[in-house]
Formats: C-alpha cells, structure tokens, sequence
C-alpha cells in the first residue's frame, strides 16, 4: 500500500511539474534543426580567407568572381552576416548563439566519434551512447526525445522528422516509435498526398543525385513545410545534410553556398510560422550540427572524427517566445550537445529522462 501512494504521489508530482512548466511559458511548439557538420568558424566569422583564396581566388571565373563580391569582407562581422543574415539579422536579434570560441564560449560533443550518427544520438537522446561507433543503417536501441514527447498526452501523432540523410529512420529507429520520418530518397508511403508533395516526389526521382545517400536540403525542406501546413505538428526536427558532403567533397564554394541556402531555408521556416496561427508567438526554434570539422592542417577543413583535432567543437542557437534576447554570448561558458534533448522537452513542458542519465537543460534558453 505504501509503495501506491508514494508512485501516486510521484504521478502527481510530474503533473504538477508539467502543468507548472505550461502555465509558465509561451512555448507550444518547437522545431529543432540541425546542419550537418556546419564550423562553428564560419557562423561566427564567416567565409574562411585562406579557404576562400585557395579554392576561388587562385582560379578566376565569373562565377568565382560573383561569389567574392557576395560572400567577402574585410571583418568577421561582416562576412558572416553575408554569409548567414537571418542568423545575424534575426537570431541574434531575438534570440542567443552559443559557440564562438573566440570569447572562451564553448559548445562540445560528449561523444567520443566526432561524426554524425553518435551525434545525432546525443542531440537527440541528451547521452553519448559508447556503442554506437558508425554510420551504419542499424536501428537505434536508445529511445530519443522525439519518442518520448510523442507518447505524451496531447503530442500523438503530433511529432513528426525530416532529413536529407537515409539514415535518420534508424537513428530515430522509425519501425519502434512509429514517428513519420522523411528522410533519404524514400518513395511514398501514403495515397493522401497533396499536390504539392506528388510533385516533390516527382522531381525528387528525376533530378541527378549528388550523393548516393544523401538528398538535396531544398526536398527536405519543403517535405517539411507542407507537413507542417497540413498536419500542424507540434514537435518537428529538420537536418539538413548537404554542407557536411561539400565539405567532403573538399569543395568550399560550394559548402559557403550551402549554408547560405540553409540560412534562407530557416527564414523561410520562420517566416511560414509567424504567418500560421497555430504557430505564431507559440515557437520556440533550436539549431545545431552533429559534429565539427578540422582547423589544421588547413586541409583538414574537409573532414571530422576523433582522429581529427578540434572537430568535437560545435554550436547551438535558439531563439522563440520564451528566450531572452542575448544574441551573440561571449561571455566564458561551456555547453555540451546532451543538453538539447532535455531543453526541447522542457519547453514543451515535460521532464525529460532516459535509461542512462541525460545533460542538463540549458536554462538561460528558458526565461525564468
């Protein structure tokens, strides 16, 4: 009899928390979005010079040309407000950025791979899973936020995730938790599509690949926003992928050029969401990558794991309703990319846990 009252007295704790948590904040929704492998060095100081000399400068091109003029400045400042302007016009603005370590402000994987499937995992469990040590299709044992908040009451059905990476399904291990994931070349899995989404399919199978396992961001976004259109989820997670191949393919114009799209892709998301009632001034966004890159050697830039230094340094950026407007913090700090999943739960007004323990809430996002 005992043990019953005190499971109902923790029942009713975790009620009281949650139902505390909702009257208190704005928040209703949140998107959480990641770029694949995205520097922390050029969100916060934008095109690299030597980079940018050794791969555009030393083969002259009206292209070439075209995208100095676009994406150069003689300050950080400037450069990186060209090359990302809503990070710089708006997040900054409105929101918080965490990771220029130019301030000793600090963002870090706890994983020890450096590359994208653990990383994914930490964001989206809140643990550094040891076991996992590849990109492979295997489904993931771990149970992530995404999971856990689409079994809550009022978020059923309400959940949904998007990415340009084929591997996503397993990492968010789409045959347990049943949470509808678009991601990779996928055919469709439903008859009741929009107009729009047959025509997505459509182009998707017969625009040229650039990568065998990997398609382009714009497919991702768009399947994205026309579910959020006509299915008002109130969970959504959005990866892009294509900076993190680029950046493979040692191809530098083409990795700034990427960003920038993908800059534009979260305006547009931004801008869709205050225009939609649902989710106007009710929206909280979160953005990170799953891993860093090299520094040096400056070839180095083209790639991530343990084996190379400084790729374990990342960054977060959120801003919404309930996210006091610090902008760029640089201010000494330390972040770790286990504390996402637990923020995201708690804006939505649940206490996030998991089997093994999960990183702390990032409380200055959350207005107290």
């Amino acid at each position: 009899m005992k043990k019953i009252f005190i499971t109902i007295a923790l029942i009713i704790n975790v009620l009281c928390f949650n139902h505390a948590q909702n009257a208190s904040l704005k928040t209703r929704n949140v998107i959480l979005v990641t770029l694949d492998g995205l520097r922390w060095q050029e969100l916060f100081a934008g095109v690299d010079s030597t980079l940018l000399y050794n791969q555009i400068f030393t083969k002259f091109s009206p292209e070439n040309q075209a995208l100095i003029e676009k994406f150069w400045d003689e300050t950080p400042e400037a450069r990186r407000a060209k090359l990302m302007p809503f990070f710089w016009n708006t997040i900054a603005r409105q929101g918080q950025l965490y990771g220029n370590r130019q301030y000793n402000n600090l963002v870090n994987v706890t994983n020890a791979m450096w590359f994208s499937y653990p990383g994914y995992n930490e964001i989206l469990t809140g643990f550094a899973d040891p076991g996992i040590r590849s990109n492979n299709k295997i489904n993931n044992d771990n149970q992530t936020v995404l999971e856990f908040i689409n079994q809550q009451k009022g978020f059923q059905n309400k959940v949904a995730a998007f990415g340009s990476w084929d591997v996503f399904p397993f990492i968010i291990n789409a045959e347990r938790s049943k949470i509808p994931i678009n991601a990779g070349f996928e055919q469709p899995k439903n008859t009741k599509l929009t107009e729009k989404e047959k025509i997505l399919y459509e182009l998707q199978a017969q625009i040229p690949e650039e990568w065998s396992t990997v398609r382009y961001d714009a497919f991702t976004h768009h399947f994205a926003k026309e579910y959020m259109r006509k299915n008002k989820p109130r969970l959504v997670y959005i990866s892009y992928g294509e900076t993190d191949d680029f950046a493979h393919d040692g191809v530098y114009n083409d990795y700034i050029k990427s960003a920038y799209r993908t800059d534009a892709f979260i305006a547009d998301l931004w801008n869709f969401v205050q225009n939609h009632s649902f989710y106007k001034n009710k929206t909280t966004f979160i953005i990170t990558t799953d891993h860093g890159r090299g520094t040096l050697p400056i070839e180095n830039w083209q790639h991530h794991g343990a084996q190379i230094p400084d790729s374990d340094q990342i960054w977060i950026a959120a801003f919404g309703p309930d996210t006091p407007a610090l902008g760029e913090v640089r201010a000494a700090g330390q972040l770790y990319q286990n504390q996402v999943a637990k923020t995201v739960a708690t804006l939505l007004g649940f206490d996030y846990k998991n089997v093994k323990p999960v990183g702390e809430i990032i409380t200055s996002i959350i207005k107290k």
